[in-house]
Formats: structure tokens, C-alpha cells, sequence
């Protein structure tokens, strides 16, 4: 059985993954970090799946869609 995908805030992308904020968000529009998915008007997170597919493999990510 499948759970579902949480969603993290980015307190917790920055504390996982050791990036500054300047860092997560240079790396986001390169395509080498997850893009942040939309939960409210004002708030935004990663999945935890994509930012845990970052972790294990960071050199190697690239955004779906990115060359």
C-alpha cells in the first residue's frame, strides 16, 4: 500500500537537504532541485518524494522536462 506524498515547508527542504535559501531557490531554476507545488493561496512546498530523489542523488537530479 502506497502512503500518500507529504508535502514540506521550506523550513524543513533547507534543514534535509543543508542548502541555503538563496542556494534551493538558485538550484530550482536551473532544474536541479524540485519545483515547489502550490497548497494555498500564499503557501507553497516540495514533495517529500522529489526532495528525497534529490538527497540520494544530488548531481545527478534534474527536473523532468530539463535537459
Amino acid at each position: 500500500m502506497n502512503s500518500p506524498d507529504r508535502i514540506i515547508r521550506l523550513k524543513t527542504a533547507l534543514a534535509r537537504t543543508g542548502l541555503s535559501r538563496t542556494t534551493l531557490y538558485r538550484k530550482m531554476g536551473e532544474g536541479t532541485f524540485p519545483r515547489q507545488v502550490k497548497i494555498s493561496i500564499h503557501g507553497t512546498g516540495w514533495r517529500e518524494s522529489a526532495v528525497n530523489r534529490w538527497i540520494a542523488d544530488p548531481m545527478a537530479y534534474r527536473e523532468e522536462g530539463s535537459v
